[in-house]
C-alpha cells in the first residue's frame, strides 16, 4: 500500500482536488479502470475516523463503553453505510442520466463512484469532526448567535466541499454530459445556511445530540 501516496492525495483534497483527478486519468490509461486499485486512502480515512471519533466522545464527556459504540456507528453507519448508498445512487444516476451515449465503453464504475464519496467525506470529515471540536464546548453549543454562526459555518463549508468535489469527480469523466446539475444543491445549502441563522438552528447542537442519543 503506498500511503506516502494516499497522504498527498489528503492534502491535495483541500488545496486542489482537481489534480487527484488528473491521477484518475492516468490510472485509466495505464491500467483501464477509473477506481482505485490501492486501498491505502481508506485505511487512512479509517485511521481518520477513529481519531476524530474518540476526540468527539472526549468532548463531550462520554464514557469508554459510549466512545466505543459511537465509533461503531460513526464507521458502520455514517462512513460505510452512507458511503453505500450515495456511491450507489450517484453510480444509477450518472449511468442512465448523465452518460452521453449507452455503451458498456461508457459506464461509471461502481468503485470510482464510491472514490468519488471517499474524496468527498475526507474534507467534511476533517471540518466537522475534527477542526470543529476545539469550538465545540465554549463557541458552539452556549445558545448565542456567534455559537451557530460558526458552528453552522463549519456545516456549510463542509457540505460545501463534498458538494463541489463530487462535482469535480464525475465532471472528470469525459463520457458524462451535463455534470454541471450536481452542482445545483449548492442553491438549497446556501439557503439552508440563511435560513438557520435567522431562525438560530444550530446543526452542530443536533449533532451532539443525535450522537448522545446513539449512545444511551
Amino acid at each position: 500500500m503506498d500511503f506516502e501516496f494516499a497522504i498527498w492525495q489528503m492534502l491535495y483534497l483541500f488545496t486542489s482536488p482537481q489534480r487527484v483527478y488528473r491521477n484518475f486519468h492516468y490510472r485509466k490509461q495505464t491500467k483501464d479502470q477509473w477506481a482505485r486499485d490501492d486501498p491505502a486512502f481508506l485505511v487512512l480515512l479509517s485511521i481518520w475516523l477513529c481519531v476524530s471519533t474518540l476526540g468527539f466522545g472526549f468532548v463531550l464527556d462520554m464514557g469508554f463503553f459510549q466512545i466505543l459504540k459511537l465509533l461503531l456507528w460513526v464507521v458502520f453507519i455514517d462512513c460505510i453505510g452512507v458511503g453505500l448508498l450515495i456511491a450507489t445512487l450517484m453510480w444509477i444516476i450518472t449511468n442512465k442520466y448523465l452518460v452521453k451515449r449507452q455503451s458498456k465503453d461508457y459506464d461509471v464504475e461502481w468503485g470510482y463512484a464510491f472514490d468519488v464519496h471517499l474524496n468527498a467525506f475526507y474534507p467534511l470529515l476533517v471540518i466537522l469532526h475534527f477542526i470543529q471540536l476545539f469550538f465545540i464546548n465554549h463557541v458552539i453549543l452556549p445558545q448565542w448567535f456567534v455559537g451557530y454562526f460558526v458552528g453552522n459555518t463549519f456545516w456549510l463549508l463542509a457540505i460545501g466541499y463534498y458538494i463541489y468535489i463530487t462535482f469535480l469527480g464525475y465532471s472528470a469523466l469525459p463520457f458524462l454530459k451535463n455534470t454541471v446539475v450536481l452542482l445545483y444543491p449548492f442553491a438549497l445549502l446556501i439557503l439552508l445556511y440563511v435560513l438557520s441563522l435567522a431562525l438560530g438552528w444550530n446543526f452542530t447542537g443536533m449533532l451532539t445530540t443525535f450522537y448522545k442519543y446513539r449512545v444511551n
